[in-house]
């Protein structure tokens, strides 16, 4: 498989099922540091030394998002920042999730 942060998100068209299981899978080998919740959103915590660094790093990961119109949820604070990214249009997973997962762990 194609490196997938050198993919590029898809616009989902809202009739495409959500992935399952073993498509799962294959594809969070990819992400090893991404947790899968219940098959239905990725997620990863980041730790960072302070507020500054985790507010610049909540910036690049907004800008990515902008960039590849695909929008995660963030939660960040001093410290710390924890990215959840699905497909909100299926209500689950598609492949763009990993793709975006990939790009935020090169920031």
């Amino acid at each position: 498989m194609t490196d997938l942060s050198s993919k590029t998100c898809v616009p989902c068209r809202g009739d495409t099922p959500p992935l399952e299981g073993a498509e799962i899978e294959n594809l969070r080998r990819h992400v090893p540091e991404w947790e899968v919740i219940e098959e239905h959103h990725l997620k990863r915590s980041f730790r960072f030394k302070n507020f500054r660094e985790a507010l610049g790093f909540v910036d690049e990961v907004g800008a990515l998002a902008e960039e590849q119109g695909h929008h995660p949820d963030i939660t960040f604070g001093w410290g710390y920042a924890e990215v959840t990214v699905w497909t909100h249009k299926i209500d689950g997973l598609t492949e763009s999730d990993f793709v975006f997962a990939a790009k935020v762990d090169l920031i």
